[in-house]
């Protein structure tokens, strides 16, 4: 494997994989995750993109939940092409994505990402370049990942230099919040130092419950893990954001001024914030994947 691994090395120091990976400013890269599902997790992906287009940030979202379809039932648009079609078909980076409501892209995640350590030099310069594409197309690419504990979560969380974690005050989603952190901070290729973790608590009865909520996990994760944890904010219970959802459409823009759509809001005020952004060391999204791809190949 450590061939496949050198060959890696060898394609994004390429003059190909060098102009692919700095053609521009890198994009910021968020990754949305959650211990289990049903916690809200891609409605907090889809919303938090809403409110960052309305402040004129361009947003990709990369629906990693492979096997589901979460982002394209909530938009409402059924995508022709996936991200398999890019890996497997040789499809455009533009062919791929789906525009939906608020001038906001999605990428279909597909099959997903199994055989990438099978892949060629020629497969892998070919997509790199292509998601190098997505830096010069968004300035915000949002990943929503799968729920749980997988492998295939495990691999985008590592690759990610900011990870939101969206949690309940259900005692299953604290309990299975704490063993995704743990799995994580347990993975060989985590780098505590290299990634920022911050909670969003969602369905609470007001910020107040909110902020104990994090502060409970915050006290277990701290003494056991030594993981730091930043909180964000919090998403109350609210019917509206229910209703939207049976519209397929985003409560920021179905009921903007629904409570859970002003706590979005607020949310991506905090993650749009100037001296949030200038501790973020963006990686862009051609060397995201570039670090999964090198964890397939057991690097």
């Amino acid at each position: 494997m450590a061939d496949q691994a050198e060959q890696l090395r060898n394609i994004i120091k390429s003059d190909a994989g060098a102009k692919a990976l700095n053609s521009r400013p890198m994009a910021r890269v968020i990754t949305v995750t959650s211990g289990k599902g049903g916690v809200g997790k891609s409605n907090t992906s889809i919303n938090l993109a809403i409110q960052f287009r309305s402040r004129g940030k361009r947003v990709i979202i990369l629906d990693a939940d492979f096997g589901l379809a979460n982002i394209e039932i909530m938009f409402g648009t059924m995508p022709k092409h996936n991200l398999s079609d890019l890996i497997y078909q040789h499809k455009n980076i533009k062919d791929i994505i789906t525009w939906g409501p608020g001038d906001v892209g999605f990428i279909s995640g597909g099959s997903g990402i199994e055989g990438l350590s099978n892949l060629s030099k020629g497969d892998l310069t070919y997509i790199i370049q292509n998601l190098a594409q997505l830096d010069a197309m968004a300035d915000v690419i949002i990943i929503d990942t799968g729920a749980g504990i997988s492998d295939a979560v495990l691999e985008f969380l590592v690759a990610s230099g900011e990870i939101l974690l969206v949690t309940t005050p259900e005692p299953t989603s604290i309990t299975d919040s704490y063993s995704l952190l743990k799995a994580l901070n347990r993975h060989p290729r985590f780098s505590t130092n290299n990634t920022q973790i911050k909670v969003i608590t969602n369905r609470v009865e007001n910020e107040r419950e909110g902020e104990i909520l994090f502060s409970k996990l915050n006290v277990v994760v701290g003494r056991y893990l030594g993981l730091p944890l930043t909180f964000l904010g919090s998403v109350p219970q609210d019917k509206l954001l229910s209703q939207s959802v049976m519209q397929q459409l985003p409560v920021s823009l179905a009921h903007p001024g629904a409570k859970s759509a002003e706590a979005y809001s607020l949310l991506a005020e905090k993650l749009i914030d100037p001296d949030s952004d200038r501790t973020l060391k963006k990686r862009g999204m051609a060397a995201f994947f570039s670090h999964i791809v090198a964890n397939k190949r057991n690097l």
